[in-house]
């Protein structure tokens, strides 16, 4: 079989072919998988990433089995923001072994893969003129490799952590028509909320994928000192009343915790650890959410 690599160099022998025996060990991998859901944006900025995080976190404290799937092959940061950068990738019986962080979340990046942290990902084209083509059919390949090719074994929920940019997710959707749906994040920033509106857009009349509901991220700053609460951001909208007007459901805000992404890099639950913070307190809020909208789809 044929990696990416040897399909941008050979020319593309029998390329359909090996198209084809991807796509059934994409059926065979996803057959172990209950539901699978996208977590986008369609704006960078907006800790789309670190909801991620949280939200297997979450989810895992419910008793959801859950694995994650960095999908930002330029821009990979969920092995860092698992806690597991440091793992080296191995494979067992044809299949890549993802990397488990310390509360037991597979976990499978393109920059377990990368040599240096700085180090760039180049996708190689066979010349410039048309190279940006190219390279979006090199990248749903090398998405696709990563997903029939990692043996994600049983899992309830696997979360697809998207990159920025709203065509991410019909991408997505065209390589997995059965996809259960997608958790939509974003700030009380107008800007972000433009591009996210039009995201939902994209999801719900474009690609028609049920979007599960809306997560404000980075809702308000608490101080620490006297517990006073205040909001980061202050504009004509707010994020529940963008989820209404798209008729989506509001799963909740976190609140911005300057220390939750250096923890979240520990790999450790951030739930179980800090379970008096009212960030824990919000994303098992968010995650019973996602927990009860599953449930209620499977009746």
């Amino acid at each position: 079989m044929k990696t990416y690599h040897d399909i941008a160099s050979d020319g593309g022998s029998d390329v359909l072919g090996q198209v084809a025996q991807q796509r059934d060990r994409l059926k065979e991998r996803l057959a172990r998988i209950g539901s699978i859901f996208a977590v986008m944006s369609g704006k960078g900025g907006v800790g789309k990433s670190t909801v991620t995080a949280c939200l297997a976190d979450g989810l895992t404290r419910l008793g959801v089995s859950t694995g994650v799937l960095d999908a930002d092959l330029n821009g990979p940061c969920m092995a860092r923001m698992m806690g597991v950068k440091d793992h080296k990738p191995s494979s067992q019986n044809g299949a890549m072994i993802a990397a488990r962080n310390a509360y037991g979340v597979p976990v499978m990046s393109m920059d377990m893969f990368l040599p240096e942290d700085e180090t760039p990902l180049v996708w190689e084209a066979p010349s410039q003129q048309g190279a940006y083509t190219w390279r979006s059919m090199v990248e749903m390949s090398a998405l696709r490799e990563l997903l029939s090719d990692t043996d994600w074994g049983d899992l309830d929920v696997l979360l697809i952590d998207l990159p920025p940019g709203a065509e991410r997710f019909q991408n997505l959707a065209d390589l997995l028509p059965d996809l259960t749906g997608a958790v939509v994040v974003s700030t009380a920033s107008q800007t972000a909320m433009t591009v996210v509106s039009r995201s939902i857009s994209m999801a719900l009349n474009i690609a028609e994928v049920e979007v599960v509901g809306l997560v404000e991220n980075m809702s308000t700053m608490v101080c620490p000192e006297c517990g006073y609460k205040d909001r980061v951001f202050i504009g004509v909208e707010t994020v529940e009343e963008l989820a209404r007007r798209h008729g989506v459901p509001y799963l909740g805000a976190i609140p911005f915790n300057v220390g939750l992404a250096d923890f979240l890099e520990t790999g450790r639950s951030y739930i179980e650890m800090h379970a008096e913070h009212p960030a824990a307190h919000a994303i098992l809020e968010v995650a019973q959410r996602v927990h009860f909208w599953l449930k209620n789809q499977s009746k």
